[in-house]
């Protein structure tokens, strides 16, 4: 049969009784119901992953469950992983979705197909399994992913073909002694750099009211004001208001600072197979206040020209990245392509965050290419053009005496 999984149906067919079983546990309504199911088929050793990269994540409800299930629950703590391996490299490549979004979980799927390829190989699972649908691109990103990195086994998700309604897993759960996530209204994803929500009562782009309750980073701080200054450093952050932060921290910091300005929400439409869009909601607080400055610097010291390229690339690489390739070579080169421009891109932009709005007041390169003083920019100009004028008429008084 077919490596990928894509329906209940295939689990007949792939399960071994002598191997483990891979799976991806978001503790959510969809990877409940797929423990509950592959138990149901009589797999008897499954490893439930879950991967920490700092979003809503609850250790201890997901336990439960797994406890509750009767599957071994395994806690993946890939924060620092994440933030250097994908946030860095996303930031360097200003990776944000035909100008609507910053990507997330085109970052997230990677790494999370890679620990988990990593697992099923240490303990010799043949199967890896995860619940995304065919309206979510997570389908792709983790089946591409799963793909290029070459894991030996089957994989892929039963929901692809053979979707089960919300009421069926719920009732069968419940029927199972098993408490759900049955009032959860959207689907929700997050990590350090984004939290994202979509369907339910997001569904339709033509009435999306985001309850207030979904935000939890961008809400705004009556009467909050602030001066921030963002220091980078060949095209990296490194540091905030002066003081030098792991790019975790730094991230974490800016989000709750940027967004008690209510900064940082973004809508969009994003493509799925066939060309067809579905609407996603994100609050990135840090993200928008990062891309922002490193947008500044880039202009600041890099010719209009170069800059005009990088954006170009830039739109390849999250293409890339967004159709599951992360790990193709188009998306390397791309990579390699806004690293050599990163040397120069170092200073610092200080913001005036207040009222929900935020402006610049400094942007200070290293080795700028902008003039500080327009008059005296023209005049030295002048005198320059002046002065090789007159050097070329001396050379041709010169030249014809001779």
């Amino acid at each position: 049969m077919p490596r990928t999984v894509r329906s209940f149906h295939d689990l007949a067919a792939v399960l071994d009784p002598d191997r483990p079983v891979v799976t991806l546990f978001s503790g959510g309504l969809d990877s409940t119901y797929l423990l509950h199911r592959l138990k149901g088929a009589g797999a008897t050793d499954v490893r439930a992953i879950s991967v920490g990269l700092g979003g809503d994540e609850q250790a201890p409800q997901l336990r439960e469950l797994a406890d509750r299930i009767g599957v071994r629950l395994e806690l993946v703590d890939a924060r620092e992983e994440f933030a250097e391996e994908f946030v860095r490299p996303a930031i360097a490549a200003h990776a944000v979705y035909l100008d609507t979004h910053p990507i997330s979980s085109s970052l997230s799927r990677p790494l999370i197909a890679r620990i988990a390829v990593r697992r099923a190989r240490e303990c010799g699972a043949g199967v890896i399994l995860h619940t995304a649908n065919r309206s979510q691109n997570t389908l792709r990103r983790l089946n591409g992913a799963l793909d290029l990195l070459g894991f030996e086994g089957h994989y892929g998700s039963p929901y692809d073909l053979q979707p089960v309604d919300r009421e069926v897993k719920i009732k069968e759960l419940l029927a199972a002694g098993l408490d759900t996530m049955a009032e959860r209204s959207a689907s929700g994803d997050s990590n350090l750099w984004c939290r994202e929500f979509e369907s339910g009562v997001l569904d339709d782009p033509e009435a999306h009211a985001v309850p207030a309750s979904y935000y939890r980073w961008s809400v705004p701080r009556p009467g909050a004001e602030a001066d921030l200054a963002v220091t980078f450093r060949s095209g990296l952050p490194v540091a905030v208001d002066g003081r030098e932060l792991p790019l975790t921290e730094l991230i974490e910091h800016l989000n709750r600072v940027v967004g008690a300005h209510g900064l940082g929400r973004y809508s969009g439409l994003e493509h799925l197979p066939g060309g067809v869009k579905v609407l996603e909601i994100r609050e990135m607080p840090a993200a928008w206040l990062l891309l922002a400055s490193r947008r500044h610097l880039e202009t600041a010291t890099l010719d209009a020209e170069a800059v005009r390229e990088k954006m170009h690339v830039e739109q390849v690489w999250v293409r890339e990245a967004l159709e599951g390739r992360w790990f193709g070579e188009l998306r390397a080169a791309c990579q390699a392509f806004v690293t050599e421009l990163a040397a120069p891109v170092t200073g610092t932009v200080v913001w005036r965050l207040a009222g929900g709005t935020a402006s610049t007041t400094s942007i200070t390169a290293e080795d700028p290419l902008y003039v500080r003083d327009r008059e005296a920019w023209e005049q030295a100009s002048i005198d320059q053009e002046l002065s090789h004028h007159a050097a070329m008429a001396d050379h041709g008084v010169r030249s014809a005496k001779w």
